[in-house]
This record gives structure tokens, C-alpha cells and sequence, in this order.
């Protein structure tokens, strides 16, 4: 029963890490026209976020190792929520920059730390499934989240996003600091662990898998709407079907993920998984003209999504247990170098017209990460 409730504290503080990572994407608009700054320099929002988290994660594993999992965990949500007041209070861009990179540095704890603190909680056979559980906060961020932020900041304002984030930062960090036992405490961090970490050819591998699969993944996703309206004609109305579409589909499969996952075994849930985000984005790259066609192909790319992604950090945990939360905090490292990748080659062929390619780009990534996930099943490890 405390590991049932820990698990859902857990969840509820990964909607919130979620919630702060991707609401900026929601709001862009509002907040460029609030605060008289150009929509480019809001998005830097977003941008500056992505590199605290792609160095912070790795470094927080390092230097908080040994540190009690409910401490930290509860101290990341509460600072996380204390940045949103600071987000709403914020009288221009500049601070409001500021504040996001501290708020990112206090994200970078929480997702890694969580999935290990699980992964301590639960016996080894069920660890996939409530690492998966846990990861369906973010699901939910994607889902329901994001609309509902988007939605509530164009007709009442940015800021009003940012205290209700911190309303529900500060509850999540009561459920965590009540349900979470204390004592979990991971291996301390050395070079030589790194190092270790760093000689797996399994864990290699797998990072490899998330750096593909997150650039197929962004070398679409920022350009979603935009692709949508130029090649389908799509309406303001349409494009957010498809993104919910999308949302509510990768929260389904994260939960069937986490269902099937003790009978199919890690492997092979995360082969089908990724295969779904492959086909998908191909049936997205050849019906982007219809968008009926392109709402198909939204759901089952979206089915795959979250749960793939859920699968590795699980497999990441087996392939190193000793050390589950530094090598799952590569991982997010490894989803920001995707995005980072991924989004830049995207820029570069939405700017030279090549918008039907860059689906077909996108698969072609996507497909590499699938052959990956099927080569790391022949190294012969049971994760």
C-alpha cells in the first residue's frame, strides 16, 4: 500500500515536471504579446530550459547520489513550485528567464530521482511497470495538460498558468514528502561509475535508442501546426485536434505499456512500442495532404511515444541497477541532445521547403532507433 500511494505521489510530480517543461510551447503568444517581446525571444523560454536539463540531470545524479530520495525529491518539487510564483510575478522577459533556469535546474532533479526511488521501492519483476506508471505524469502534461495551459493563457493570461502550476507543485510535494519512505539512498557517484557506465555496450545502446528517436521525434513535433497548415490546409481547430489526438494516445499506451510489460518482457513491450512511432510517423509522412489521414497517423505515433520512452528508462534501470538513476538521467540528457538535433535539422529543411521530406526524415530516424532496440536484444543482457 505505501509503495501504491508513493507511486501515484510520484506520477502526480512528474505532471508537474512535465507541465514546467513543455506549458512554455502553450504560451508563446501570450506571453510575447504581454510582454512586448517577439515570439522568437519568448521561445528562448524553451530553449534555454533544454540545455539546463541536458547538463543538470547528469550532474545532480553525480552529486546527489547518496542523498535520501525522499529529501531531494520533495526539495525539487518545492523549489520547482516556489519558481512558479516567481514565474507569475515576473515583470519582463529577462527575470522571467532567469527564474525558468533555476526552475529547469530543480526540474533536472526530480524525473531520474523518481524513477530510482521507485525502482528501490517495488521487487525487481515490477519495476518496469511502476517505472512506467510513474511516467504517465508526463503523458498526462502531453495529454491534458498542455491544452488546458495553452487554452487558460490565451484567454486569461500566462500568469494564471504559473500559480495554478504552483498550486499543484505544492500539493504534489506534500504527497511526495508523506508517501515516499525515507532511506532510499542510490551508490555514491565516482569517475569509475561514470566510467562504467560509459563502457556498457547495453547502456550505450540505449542511449543511442532515445538520441535517434527523440531527433525523428523533433524534426516534426516543433513544426507540427505549421506543416499541417501548409500540406493539409489545415484550421487552428484541426491542428489542435491532431495535437490532442496525438497527447491523449501516447497517455493510452503508456498505460497499456505498463500492463503488458510483465508478460511481454522489457524488450520486446519496447520493440512494439517503437515500431508504432515508426509506422506512424510513416502513414503521417504519406497522408500529411489529408487530415483525416493525418489524425490516424497522429494516434498510433502517439501510442508509441511516452511508452518508448518509459521503456528505456526501465531498461536502463536493469541494465545498471546499482546506478538506475544516473544512467536514466543520461537519458533525459539523451532526449534533450534528440530534441536539440532533431528540431535544428528540422529548422533547416522547413527554411529550404522541404516540408514532405521532413516527415520521411523523421522516419528514417525513427526506423534507425528500431533497429537499435532490436540490436540491443542481441547483446544478450535481460534488460
Amino acid at each position: 500500500m505505501t509503495s501504491r500511494a508513493a507511486a501515484f505521489a510520484l506520477l502526480s510530480g512528474n505532471f508537474l515536471i512535465g507541465m514546467s517543461v513543455i506549458a512554455p510551447a502553450g504560451m508563446v503568444a501570450p506571453l510575447s504579446a504581454d510582454l512586448g517581446v517577439s515570439v522568437t525571444s519568448a521561445a528562448l523560454l524553451l530553449t534555454f530550459g533544454a540545455v539546463v536539463l541536458c547538463i543538470g540531470s547528469p550532474l545532480v545524479a553525480w552529486g546527489t547520489a547518496a542523498t535520501d530520495r525522499r529529501l531531494l525529491l520533495t526539495i525539487a518539487l518545492a523549489g520547482l513550485s516556489a519558481s512558479h510564483i516567481a514565474s507569475a510575478l515576473a515583470p519582463n522577459l529577462g527575470v522571467l528567464m532567469a527564474v525558468r533556469i533555476v526552475a529547469m535546474a530543480f526540474a533536472a532533479i526530480y524525473t531520474p530521482q523518481a524513477a530510482s526511488a521507485i525502482a528501490m521501492m517495488v521487487p525487481e519483476k515490477e519495476r518496469p511497470g511502476a517505472i512506467s506508471f510513474i511516467f504517465l505524469g508526463w503523458s498526462l502534461a502531453a495529454a491534458a495538460g498542455l491544452p488546458v495551459a495553452a487554452w487558460f493563457a490565451s484567454e486569461h493570461g500566462w500568469r494564471g498558468v504559473h500559480w495554478g502550476l504552483a498550486a499543484v507543485g505544492f500539493a504534489a510535494t506534500g504527497a511526495v514528502a508523506v508517501s515516499v519512505p525515507s532511506g532510499l539512498k542510490g551508490a555514491a557517484m565516482s569517475l569509475r561509475n561514470w566510467g562504467s557506465l560509459f563502457s556498457d555496450r547495453l547502456v550505450l545502446a540505449l542511449l543511442a535508442v532515445t538520441i535517434l528517436s527523440a531527433t525523428g521525434q523533433f524534426i516534426v513535433f516543433p513544426f507540427f501546426g505549421p506543416l499541417l497548415d501548409r500540406l493539409a490546409g489545415a484550421t487552428a481547430s484541426q491542428i489542435a485536434l491532431a495535437f490532442a489526438v496525438f497527447g491523449i494516445a501516447g497517455f493510452v499506451g503508456n498505460i497499456v505499456a505498463s500492463r503488458v510489460v510483465g508478460s511481454l518482457g522489457m524488450l520486446r513491450t519496447s520493440f512494439v512500442f517503437f515500431a508504432m512511432m515508426a509506422v506512424g510517423a510513416a502513414f503521417w509522412s504519406a497522408a500529411v495532404g489529408s487530415i483525416e489521414l493525418v489524425l490516424i497517423a497522429s494516434a498510433v505515433w502517439g501510442l508509441g511515444f511516452a511508452a518508448s520512452n518509459s521503456m528505456q528508462q526501465a531498461r536502463l534501470a536493469g541494465a545498471a541497477p546499482a546506478l538506475a538513476g544516473a544512467a536514466i538521467a543520461l537519458n533525459s540528457s539523451s532526449i534533450y541532445v534528440g530534441q536539440a538535433v532533431g528540431s535544428a535539422l528540422g529548422g533547416v529543411m522547413f527554411d529550404a521547403g522541404l516540408l514532405r521530406a521532413m516527415g520521411w526524415m523523421a522516419t528514417a530516424a525513427l526506423v534507425l532507433a528500431l533497429a537499435t532496440v532490436w540490436w540491443t536484444g542481441r547483446l544478450g543482457r535481460r534488460a
